[in-house]
Formats: structure tokens, C-alpha cells, sequence
């Protein structure tokens, strides 16, 4: 038995893994060999444990996490799609998050040289469907001034949108071409407003729009008229790892959902319920989730005698009424995983604009 399979130097030079790799994992559970000899203890690998060797080192050499090399050794080659896919979502997150992160220690050093601006080209209609993606959860409390505006995310070919108040987070992005390093500023919301009406109606869209970026200093040029603004001196909250998906994989339940009935129904229901926030009356509305994905608005009675299969999630009915305005289309998708995850709604026809609501506890 022991002549028909490879050794561990052998299995070594045919994949490329390192004979401390190859030990390694089989300490793990990922690629044990066939034989070990009992007296000495060399290890024996069959000629078809090469292709998962080889599959094992290349996951390896791109920085896939152990757990998720030992699931895609094991798995479909759909699975295994996945997997690099949502892989590749962590990297180029992490890429964008350094890029800001040496934006952000460039700016702490001092230096006699003039800051290297970021000049970006867009469309008006680009610009202002972001802006309108996301001007409804800029925060109005005094004692968060760091949410008190829209951050406007600079990097690659695009410009992400983002506001917060804590309850609830839109994000949305606009293709453009960028010329010069990542930079972040977090726009006032006067010059944000201001900047929406410069930009116009739909139909006048077309227009271009340069937007240039030098530390603080924002000036944006729409059809030759300027507008200078500063951008508000604080750190925005790290908002990535609440982006749908942020550790890769699918949510629990996407479900289309008719948007021009859900907005009636909010509008003439009255809350499920009243919860108690901030020493004040909250209303809660409960959006149910049915085995066959149909939504449905639960009223007081319908919280007796619950059907234990139906997902049942709590949230600011006028939040979502906002969310949904704000999204528009007649058709949109939910996307949860349980009553205690945040809510997401978006355009099942653009990824990148979606807003979430975070959950009421029933």
C-alpha cells in the first residue's frame, strides 16, 4: 500500500504547499493523508488528494481564512464560487479601508508640501439620485455632530454616499472617474441641501459635474457655477460592518415586495404596538415574513396565537415609510436574516443603493 502513495515531499513539490503547509494542515482537519505509517509517523497521500492540495495552496497564496479553506476543499465548485467571491469582498473592503486610513495619517502629518487633490468627474443625475438615496437619515441630534451630514467616500471609479442618525444608515454610489488618492468629507447638511438644488431637476441631469477635494476643502462646479463648502471636522462611525453582507455570504430572506401597496399600508394602519424608548412612547410597526416570502403589516390581534414559522421583525414604521421614499421603483427587495439584525431595502436594479433600519426587540 505504502509504494502506491506519494510522501509528504512528494505531495509537496506536486501542489505547492510547503511540507510544513502540508503538516499544518492535517493538524487542522483540512487535507489529512491517506496513511500514516504507525512506527515512523510519515504521512501518505493518494495521487487524488493532489488536485485538493493544489486547490488548498491557492486559497492559501490569495489569504482565505483557514475555516473557509477546509468548507471549500470539501464543497461544491459552486460553493467554492462563493466562497472566493465574498472573499473578494473582504479584500477589496479591507483595500478601500487602508486607502482611507493612509488618507487619514497623511492628514495628521505636517508637511511643507500642498496636500495632492482628488478632482472627481460625475453626472448631475448621478450626484443628486445619491444625494436623494440618502439625505433622509442625515442625524439631527446636537450631541452627534459627527452625524450631522452626508459622507461623501471617495476611491476607485466612485463616490459613495453615506448618512446615519444611529437608527438607521443609507448608503448609496455614483460612477465616476477619479483622478488622485482616496480622501473622505463629511459634507455639512446646509451645503449638502444647497448642493441638491444647485444640481436641479432630473431632466437637467446631464450636466456635468466636477467635484475637487483638497483636505477640508470641497469645491464643486456644476455647469461653471461653484460652490465652496468645508467639510465638518470629525470622524464619521466606520458604518462596513453594517453593510449587507459585510462577512460575505447571502441573507437569510430577500423578498420582493410591492413598494406603491407596502407605503399604503403604512400610511393607513395604525403601530402594531408601543414600545418604550428614551423614557418616551415608541410605535412599532411588525412586518411578518410568511414561509412562501409574502410581507405582511401585523396588527395587535395578529400577535396572539403567532404562527412560530413566520419571521417577525419590529421597526420605525415612519423610518421605513422614509426608506422607501427615498429608494423609489414600484418593486424593491427586503433583506434579513432574524428579528434582531438590521433591515435592509434596496433596488433589486442597483446593489450599491440601499438603506437599513435597525430592529425594535418585540
Amino acid at each position: 500500500m505504502e509504494s502506491d502513495l506519494r510522501s509528504i515531499g512528494e505531495l509537496a513539490r506536486a501542489s505547492g504547499l510547503t511540507v510544513s503547509a502540508l503538516r499544518f494542515y492535517d493538524a487542522a482537519g483540512v487535507l489529512v493523508p491517506a496513511w500514516v505509517d504507525p512506527a515512523t509517523g510519515y504521512r501518505r497521500y493518494t495521487d487524488d488528494q493532489v488536485a485538493p492540495a493544489r486547490l488548498v495552496a491557492g486559497l492559501r497564496r490569495v489569504g482565505m481564512p483557514v475555516a473557509e479553506i477546509a468548507r471549500a476543499v470539501r464543497a461544491e465548485p459552486a460553493v467554492v464560487h462563493r466562497l472566493l467571491d465574498a472573499h473578494l469582498r473582504r479584500l477589496e473592503d479591507g483595500l478601500a479601508d487602508a486607502r482611507r486610513e493612509v488618507s487619514r495619517i497623511r492628514s495628521l502629518l505636517p508637511t511643507d508640501q500642498p496636500l495632492a487633490p482628488t478632482r472627481v468627474v460625475l453626472t448631475g443625475r448621478d450626484l443628486a439620485a445619491a444625494v436623494d438615496a440618502v439625505r433622509f437619515a442625515v442625524g439631527t441630534d446636537p450631541d452627534l455632530p459627527a452625524l450631522a451630514g452626508v459622507l461623501l467616500d471617495v476611491a476607485g471609479d466612485g463616490v459613495r454616499l453615506v448618512a446615519t442618525d444611529r437608527h438607521r444608515l443609507a448608503v448609496s454610489r455614483a460612477d465616476a472617474a477619479v483622478h488622485g488618492p482616496a480622501v473622505r468629507a463629511l459634507l455639512p447638511v446646509a451645503t449638502v441641501d444647497e448642493l441638491r438644488q444647485l444640481l436641479g431637476e432630473a431632466d437637467e441631469g446631464d450636466r456635468e459635474v466636477r467635484l475637487t477635494l483638497v483636505g477640508r476643502e470641497v469645491v464643486a462646479d456644476i455647469a461653471g457655477q461653484p460652490l465652496r463648502a468645508t467639510a465638518l471636522p470629525y470622524d464619521f462611525p466606520d458604518y462596513h460592518a453594517l453593510l449587507p453582507r459585510a462577512a460575505g455570504g447571502e441573507p437569510a430572506r430577500r423578498v420582493p415586495v410591492d413598494a406603491d401597496w407596502l407605503v399604503a399600508a403604512l400610511r393607513a394602519g395604525e403601530p402594531t404596538l408601543t414600545r418604550e424608548y428614551a423614557g418616551e412612547p415608541l410605535p412599532v410597526t411588525v412586518l411578518g415574513l410568511g414561509a412562501l416570502d409574502a410581507v405582511r403589516l401585523l396588527g395587535p390581534d395578529d400577535l396572539v396565537g403567532a404562527d412560530p414559522t413566520e419571521l417577525r421583525v419590529g421597526v420605525n414604521g415612519e423610518y421605513l415609510l422614509d426608506a422607501l421614499d427615498a429608494a423609489g421603483g414600484p418593486r424593491l427587495l427586503l433583506e434579513l436574516d432574524d428579528p434582531i439584525t438590521p433591515l435592509a431595502i434596496r433596488r433589486p436594479d442597483d446593489e450599491a443603493a440601499f438603506s437599513i433600519l435597525m430592529p425594535i426587540r418585540l
